[in-house]
């Protein structure tokens, strides 16, 4: 097994009171850099932001769009802004973002409106998607130029309050191009940066669970003891998935291993809704009415389990596995 000297750092986030850039900053100073998906330590990275899902869903949120944002980066041989920037990714597309590039004298420009734009109001810059003609390209925004408006009122969360994911809008703002048209979603790292999000939902799930696993308790409940079982299930069948599959992307990185992500992803997200529903069933609501720090994180993982797709995810995986020849598709 490799080392994992970012599990041995990963300090304690500062107390809730700190504002959530205060706690990334700081994170971020802690643990400046993570392995590089498909660089060999895959699930290295991969525990790291498990470990800031256990601890806080909305600064794992930040933490793994900035560390996503430097591998897009580095998988387009493009440089960053500099210095200690808080990096976001927004990539949302769909008809409320209406974000394009315009191109003049003064070089390319942003204008328009972009929705699902986590942390706006803090982070530095930010790498999102904006449209060029047909094509969607990949540009590097600096949040701090004029013509930049995050949009308030429309981030109503009640799970994932803390970091609000609202609309921003361009108003003829410079941007540096990044790679070529459809490069974002051309490249391996697409769907290795996805699987990276289950990683930040399976560590709170863990969270969640651990505090269903008092000996006292489950020795003198069967009904707790069932549950935990369930939990032991679902969360130990996605742990292995992620780690055949980080094992996947280090063997091979010029793979984007898609249907693999779907999977896991999808998994994963089972699982953590298993574990949100067997807590409550088996902890009633006292843990959800007197421990703020086990309600938030239940708050959380509901909404940030979201941001996979659903029954659409699970049509995708069944057109991806229907071809495939029937001796390959489940071999042990």
């Amino acid at each position: 097994m490799l080392h994992c000297p970012f599990m041995l750092t990963i300090a304690p986030s500062p107390t809730r009171t700190s504002t959530l850039e205060e706690r990334a900053r700081a994170a971020l100073r802690n643990v400046p850099a993570l392995p590089l998906p498909g660089h060999g330590a895959t699930l290295e990275r991969w525990r790291a932001l498990a470990a800031w899902g256990g601890q806080d869903l909305a600064l794992a949120k930040v933490l793994e769009a900035h560390h996503d944002a430097l591998a897009i980066l580095a998988e387009l041989g493009a440089s960053g802004p500099g210095g200690a920037s808080l990096l976001a990714v927004w990539a949302a597309e769909g008809p409320e973002s209406t974000v394009r590039i315009v191109n003049g004298r003064a070089g390319p420009r942003l204008v328009g409106r972009k929705p699902w734009c986590s942390g706006a109001r803090f982070v530095d810059a930010a790498l999102l998607t904006a449209a060029s003609g047909d094509a969607r390209q990949l540009v590097l925004v600096r949040m701090d130029r004029p013509g930049v408006h995050c949009v308030s009122g429309d981030w109503n969360a009640v799970g994932m309050e803390a970091i609000e994911s609202g609309a921003v809008e361009f108003d003829a703002v410079p941007c540096r191009v990044i790679g070529a048209p459809g490069d974002y979603l051309a490249r391996p790292g697409f769907w290795h940066g996805g699987a990276g999000i289950a990683a930040c939902w399976h560590g709170a799930a863990v969270a969640i669970a651990q505090r269903m696993a008092d000996p006292g308790r489950v020795a003198r409940d069967p009904h707790l003891a069932a549950a935990l079982g369930r939990c032991d299930m679902a969360l130990g069948s996605a742990a292995a998935l992620l780690r055949e599959l980080a094992a996947m992307i280090d063997a091979s990185p010029q793979h984007g291993f898609e249907r693999e992500v779907v999977r896991v992803r999808s998994v994963v997200e089972r699982a953590c809704q298993q574990v949100l529903d067997l807590a409550g069933r088996s902890l009633g609501p006292a843990p959800l009415c007197r421990d703020g720090e086990h309600a938030r994180r239940c708050a959380d993982l509901a909404v940030f389990v979201r941001q996979s797709h659903a029954d659409r995810d699970w049509a995708a995986l069944g057109r991806q596995v229907a071809p495939i020849e029937a001796s390959q598709r489940w071999p042990l």
